[in-house]
This record gives structure tokens, sequence and C-alpha cells, in this order.
């Protein structure tokens, strides 16, 4: 059916988490609404600067906070940095967040197809596009604290055992990871397992059978200091 497109601004220092996690979290907004997508607006004259900008102890940094909530990153004023610069910001942008897509625009210059109608949040979309970056290993100048991660497992996985892990990883590291998807292979199931969340809260739901494609789990990670080695091995606990 038909809907009505609402747009919600927020101030430009805001944290997105509160926001999406409205979505996940009101029975009665979900009913009568869906979260489309995250555009976040990036200064390329000045975001390396917001990016490095030193924080009070126990504060967080906005810029990279929003940076990693992205779907859709709009890159403007490029025709104020060189060339070079540009591929650099990306480069770093994608580290932090490589699912977002970058848009480069001068004065915000770009089509609404590019913001609207993205349904990012839909669970029969996670994962649709999977980076060769996320598995790739780059040098990097800044170590920013929030960056991306993937687990993967070609063998099967034991539905309570995840359950119970994934339990206790949202419940101890919650507030650390910005945003999680993944596509699970529980054994003695036919259908794919997705689930997507923000921070604690998350939704999940059976997805397409398997068929005869490869089956696997891959999880992917966006948030503050998260160790892949040591997540990567308590994850073979999970194993069927």
């Amino acid at each position: 059916g038909g809907g009505t497109w609402q747009l919600v601004d927020a101030t430009g220092m805001a944290d997105p988490a509160p926001v999406a996690q409205t979505f996940f979290a009101n029975k009665s907004i979900t009913e009568n609404f869906r979260l489309d997508g995250i555009v976040t607006l990036v200064d390329a004259k000045h975001i390396e600067q917001h990016l490095d900008e030193e924080k009070p102890e126990g504060a967080e940094n906005e810029s990279v906070e929003q940076v990693a909530f992205a779907d859709v990153l709009l890159l403007n004023k490029t025709d104020l940095v060189s060339s070079d610069q540009l591929e650099k910001i990306e480069d770093r942008i994608r580290h932090i967040n490589p699912y977002a897509k970058i848009i480069r625009t001068e004065r915000c210059s770009t089509s609404l197809d590019e913001v609207i109608g993205l349904n990012t949040f839909s669970l029969d979309r996670v994962l649709e596009v999977e980076p060769d970056f996320l598995t790739s290993d780059h040098d990097h100048e800044h170590d920013d604290d929030i960056k991306s991660l993937c687990l993967v497992s070609d063998e099967p996985l034991d539905s309570k055992k995840f359950q119970a892990w994934f339990g206790d990883l949202i419940q101890t590291r919650g507030v650390d990871i910005l945003r999680s998807k993944g596509i699970l292979d529980f054994k003695d199931d036919n259908d794919r397992f997705v689930f997507q969340g923000v921070h604690m809260l998350f939704d999940s739901q059976p997805g397409e059978p398997w068929g005869d494609e490869s089956r696997h789990s891959r999880l992917v990670f966006i948030g503050r200091e998260l160790n892949q080695d040591y997540l990567q091995e308590t994850l073979k606990l999970c194993l069927a």
C-alpha cells in the first residue's frame, strides 16, 4: 500500500541510537511506522579533525558514532578538498562502517531516491551486500575506538548455545555494540535465521531456505573496542 515519508532531523551532535531503538521497542510505533534508514551528512573539509577530537574521559566522540550508525553517508563539500584527501577520508569511514553507502556531494545536491526508500532495516535485506573489505586487513593511520568486524562459521551452530552466547554478549557489551546484524546456519533448520540490532535491542526472524546454497553463518558488529579474535574463538563454543 501507500504511505507517507517522515524525516526525523536530529541535532548535529545527536546520538542516533535512541531514535533507532524507538522502532525496536515501542509497539505502537512499530505497528504504524518502519525505520527506513539512517542518513548522515559528513563535512569533507572538517571531518578528520572531528574524528580525531580528544574527548574528556567517559565522553564519546559523536562524529565517530554518527558515521558508525549510518546507512548512507553524504560526503559533502567535496569541492573543497583534493581527490587524494577524499580517498583518505573514505578509507577511514569504511574502516569504521563498511556497510554505509558513500555519496559524494557538493552543497548536498543528490537525488531523493538516494536517501529515501532505502529499506535498510528490513530483515529480508540483512547482509544483502557483503563488502570484500569486511574481512580484509588494511593499514590505517588512525586506530579509531569504533570499527567493524565480521565473524564467520562454516560449521552449523546450535541455536540454544548461540542464544546463550549472544545474550551474554549483549548483556555485557551491548552498550558498546552500536549495530549488529547476521545470517545464521542452525543445525537441523532448513531456513536461514536473520537478525539485526541497535545496542541491546534487536529483531530476528527465520529467513529464506538455504536450498542448494553453501550454508554458513556470518555476523557483523560495529562497535567500540571489540576483540575480533576473542569473539571468533568464543563463537566456536556455539557449534552444534
